[in-house]
């Protein structure tokens, strides 16, 4: 019997955490053949993500250019998955989220009427602009897809609400099988900076913001926030890898160079980052990936965005919507910074996004659609 020809399909660094895993579960799979097409949305950080997970990609569309607009990004996703498919021609395309990539990857397929399979399925928040583009993204995704890989059981009570019932698995997130692999005790970090923070000593927030909804009068409120909890607390200081957008590079530049206690360092690797959370005190972010990754290393999180698409962990404790205006963010932190109790209370909640096996649920869910294996039982936190 000829093997199953699955090709994932990634762009970004986000994605790649999460993918480069499960195409090495693929992989070990007898019955699969494990392809790997990366859209290059983001260059640099995405290669960084695949040298850490020594995953070598069979199809390179390298689209990225200066400036790039989401038309420009969704366009040349489509025109060079053309080639990538006749020349792969894959059983099954996999993509991942909520990204540009994963849109135009899922319609290239449908147009060559390869089915989809989507990991990180079903999460919304109901707000088709926000996050941008990312709520719609998936929305498009989750019309043309057969098989629904869902992290939680929230995520596939969202796609039942919206009629779609067939091919949903429950898996837990693949960023869990990643931080397996990535997170040590012993580990050192290539960054100098990093290996000199005072770790005991003090309370190292870890920082992100980069999202395209929080351009503009947002943005500037959560850098202003972080600058004012740096001044404030003598006892804390904040490490913020600062994205490569030009629009995050200006306002950071505007708002927070120079700030004591503040050290503002370039994007990581994945492995950097997932061992810099393990030794922080909080996560401070606009990304969804790390408010899954931060809370299954015991970590708060304080999302600054107005809403989430990740709600379980909302529920279980492990994070708090703290928005986009200066007052609240400075006062959210200043609890977590001041209260001891209010910190446990949150770095003890109970990680609602996996157990580290979502890949084998993904491979074992794959080799079931096409008659190759048994049906995989759903995650349960």
């Amino acid at each position: 019997m000829e093997k199953l020809r699955i090709m994932s399909v990634f762009g970004t660094r986000p994605e790649a955490i999460k993918m480069c895993p499960l195409v090495r579960e693929l992989a070990s799979r007898p019955e699969i053949e494990s392809l790997c097409c990366v859209t290059a949305q983001h260059r640099q950080m995405l290669d960084s993500v695949l040298e850490v997970f020594d995953c070598k990609p069979d199809w390179d569309l390298n689209i990225m250019t200066p400036r790039q607009t989401l038309s420009s990004i969704t366009s040349k996703c489509l025109t060079g998955m053309d080639e990538a498919i006749d020349a792969l021609k894959p059983d099954m395309i996999l993509v991942h989220g909520d990204t540009s990539t994963t849109f135009a990857g899922a319609l290239s397929a449908f147009y060559h009427q390869v089915p989809v399979g989507h990991v990180e399925a079903g999460l919304r928040t109901y707000d088709k602009y926000s996050p941008f583009p990312e709520e719609m993204n998936r929305k498009l995704v989750s019309a043309i897809a057969d098989l629904y890989f869902c992290p939680t059981v929230n995520n596939r009570g969202n796609l039942l609400k919206e009629g779609i019932t067939q091919g949903l698995f429950v898996t837990g997130n693949t960023v869990i099988d990643a931080l397996k692999t990535t997170v040590r005790e012993d580990y050192q970090f290539s960054t100098e900076v990093l290996n000199h923070l005072p770790y005991g000593e003090k309370k190292i927030i870890l920082v992100t913001c980069h999202r395209r909804e929080n351009y503009g009068e947002p943005m500037r409120n959560i850098m202003q926030a972080l600058a004012q909890i740096a001044r404030e607390h003598e006892d804390v200081e904040l490490v913020y890898p600062v994205h490569l957008s030009p629009v995050v590079r200006e306002a950071v530049d505007t708002y927070l160079r120079g700030t004591p206690r503040v050290h503002l360092i370039d994007p990581l690797p994945a492995d950097e980052m997932h061992n810099l959370m393990a030794r922080c005190y909080l996560v401070m972010t606009d990304s969804g990936g790390l408010q899954e990754e931060a809370p299954a290393l015991g970590k708060p999180v304080l999302v600054l965005r107005r809403e989430t698409e990740r709600p379980e962990a909302v529920e279980a404790g492990t994070v708090r919507l703290a928005g986009v205006v200066q007052a609240d963010i400075v006062a959210m932190a200043r609890e977590l910074i001041e209260d001891p109790e209010a910190y446990r209370k949150m770095a003890h909640a109970v990680n609602p996004y996996g157990d580290g096996h979502a890949c084998r649920r993904i491979a074992d869910a794959i080799l079931w659609h096409f008659g190759r294996g048994e049906k995989p039982e759903d995650y349960r936190a």
